[in-house]
């Protein structure tokens, strides 16, 4: 069932299919419309009002900028991780609330929906990831309004898809060669700390959260084991602006001990020689600063408080100097300055600087991660050990980096066999 548009004289007429009678087929049809345009539109009205005829749902007159705020309040910032939260927020500051916000919700449908994803691609060339993030909010945003507070009669987005790429997207990841690996590491080997997080995500393939949230507690030496139990967050601090990154009285955010990203997260992972002796030789150094900055060395302590929207615990990483006697657990991270301090996720940012500028590699601090994951599937790793080490939800996830791999082993080997073929022949 659809709606068909087609053009009868100087005018425009839709028709939608209705159910049969008899076993004929019944239509509903009208004509007169200057534009293709406004025919679809008035079309698209017919058909939901006849496939949605005695759907009891509330009557509401809110803008969708206004519902988005509650959708965000009442849904997202209780249900999602921070780090999305803050995304969807950028992306309906950015996109929806300029485009879509001024619309009632229930005058939103697939149509004018679908035009929108249209123009947003036509007009900004965004990547298709990039795209398919904005309809999982509409996606979202849409279902909540349906099946959760019955604000509309159904969910005008489950008929929107991304619009089609001529050009097979360009894969974001950058797979590090050894000799990349090894330019890298050389850059940083007098910064002890930096040198050695971005080794533990190359040979770990742990998220950038999960590197730098690391406490020595974490590493079994003697098994060689490294174990993943939380996550490093930054967040912005109750009672500031999202628009301001400064404030008179300091940073406006603040450092947390997260959860992992999913249940399968949470892992306990072997790790091989060259790191657990290079860890090893970080701890060595870091006892050395101890003595050297003695009561000035910070030392960081988990304070629990409890979030604003939820009411549920979270733990606030709070910093001071060893002569301070602090009544909270102590947080001995792995990764911190030479005067204690940890570096926190903000570091990686000035490290894929250098990278860039200096060393001429353009690429994300994830890349470490899907190097670490691409060798292992090179090198014949099970697919499900692979999914287990890196933690990914599904194992899904993991087969669509192995396609990617496997896909690039097979191209390769027949650029090979061409080139052997080509060499015979000379």
């Amino acid at each position: 069932m659809g709606v068909n548009v087609r053009k009868r004289g100087k005018y425009w007429q839709y028709r939608v299919e209705l159910a049969p009678v008899d076993g004929v087929r019944k239509y509903l049809a009208r004509s007169g419309f200057a534009t293709k345009k406004e025919c679809q539109i008035e079309g698209v009205k017919a058909l939901e009002k006849y496939t949605y005829t005695g759907v009891p749902y509330k009557v509401c007159d809110i803008s969708y900028a206004d519902f988005l705020d509650k959708w965000v309040k009442d849904y997202a910032e209780i249900n999602l991780k921070y780090h999305t939260i803050m995304t969807y927020k950028n992306v309906i500051k950015n996109h929806l609330k300029p485009n879509l916000g001024n619309y009632k919700l229930v005058q939103l449908n697939s149509y004018i929906l679908n035009e929108f994803m249209t123009k947003l691609y036509v007009n900004n060339s965004y990547s298709k990831w990039y795209m398919r993030g904005i309809l999982k909010i509409l996606k979202s945003s849409f279902r909540y309004a349906c099946d959760d507070l019955n604000y509309i009669p159904y969910n005008p987005a489950l008929k929107v898809h991304v619009p089609k790429y001529d050009i097979p997207p360009k894969d974001p990841a950058h797979i590090f060669t050894k000799e990349e690996i090894e330019r890298i590491l050389d850059r940083f080997k007098d910064s002890p700390s930096i040198y050695y997080s971005l080794m533990t995500a190359y040979f770990t393939g742990l998220r950038l959260g999960e590197v730098y949230g690391l406490t020595w507690d974490n590493i079994d030496f003697e098994n060689k084991t490294l174990t993943v139990i939380k996550n490093l967050v930054k967040k912005l601090q109750e009672g500031t602006k999202e628009n301001n990154r400064h404030s008179k009285g300091g940073s406006t955010c603040a450092w947390y001990l997260g959860t992992c990203k999913t249940e399968t997260s949470y892992r306990t992972i072997p790790i091989g020689d060259r790191l657990v002796k290079g860890l090893k030789e970080l701890k060595r150094i870091q006892e050395i600063n101890k003595k050297q900055y003695g009561d000035s060395y910070i030392k960081h302590y988990v304070k629990e408080v409890r979030n604003r929207f939820t009411n549920k615990p979270e733990k606030k990483i709070v910093s001071a100097t060893s002569e301070l006697k602090v009544a909270y657990p102590e947080c001995d991270f792995i990764f911190v300055k030479e005067n204690g301090y940890f570096l926190g996720t903000d570091q990686s940012k000035y490290c894929m600087k250098v990278i860039h500028y200096e060393l001429g590699i353009d690429c994300r601090f994830h890349d470490f991660r899907d190097t670490h994951a691409t060798k292992l599937i090179e090198s014949g790793a099970d697919i499900k050990a692979v999914s287990k080490r890196l933690g990914h939800s599904t194992i899904q996830t993991t087969y669509n980096i192995y396609v990617r791999v496997t896909n690039k082993m097979e191209n390769d080997t027949v650029k090979k066999k061409k080139k052997y073929t080509s060499d015979l022949e000379i």
